[in-house]
């Protein structure tokens, strides 16, 4: 009878630790961090067309996604499974963002689930590291950071302002001839500040500044 209860409790103890170890595996996962890594997508993918921006949709205040406090109105920390903002965003049919709108990738939502699987903390900082803006690989360090903050509104279906940035040649358009990205990443007088309802990090202006000032190479 006693080897038969540990056998039966056994699993119960291993499976655990075997989905911790998956979700510390995954691939597309380093540490998380709340301001730099998982407030930029719900800025860009759901706060597009006055949608989640506290604007009094909800009586609770669910509809605003532009800060911590709104989302966490959605979450309930270790368990990504049972937080609306990321089961409503994953899955075969996602029901957000709408059909009309850039969905999430992969790394975003898994991203958002390991976010939510460590605790949900607001955390900011978490590197430490110095920028490095001597990476100015279009394709693995401009696009990453415009995807992650600017895609949400300027892309193939909803290209604000007329322009798509998911492709080199949409986001040419926005440089030449008046720089236009340049003065709003920058939130310049006499240009639409962008992102709207967020702020890029000093050091991703930095690299898309000097990717600018180096004839914005296509690499």
């Amino acid at each position: 009878m006693k080897h038969r209860l540990i056998l039966l409790i056994s699993p119960l103890l291993i499976l655990p630790l075997i989905f911790f170890y998956e979700c510390r595996s995954n691939k597309y996962i380093p540490d998380v961090c709340f301001q730099t890594n998982v407030l930029p997508i719900f800025i860009s993918k759901c706060t597009t067309g006055g949608c989640h921006t506290g604007s009094g949709k909800d009586d609770e205040g669910r509809s605003d996604l532009t800060n911590y406090e709104g989302i966490m109105r959605q979450v309930k920390p270790y368990y990504p499974l049972f937080s609306e903002v990321y089961t409503k965003c994953s899955g075969i049919s996602p029901e957000m963002p709408p059909k009309s709108s850039a969905k999430l990738t992969t790394t975003e939502l898994e991203y958002i689930k390991y976010w939510i699987h460590t605790g949900a903390k607001n955390t900011s900082n978490c590197d430490g590291k110095a920028c490095d803006s001597t990476n100015l690989s279009f394709t693995n360090r401009i696009m990453p950071i415009l995807n992650t903050w600017c895609v949400g509104c300027h892309n193939a279906t909803t290209a604000g302002g007329g322009f798509d940035f998911t492709s080199y040649d949409g986001v040419v358009a926005c440089i030449a001839p008046d720089n236009r990205l340049s003065g709003s990443i920058h939130k310049l007088t006499g240009y639409s500040a962008m992102p709207k309802d967020g702020n890029m990090s000093d050091c991703e202006i930095k690299v898309i500044q000097k990717w600018i000032d180096t004839n914005y190479p296509n690499n």
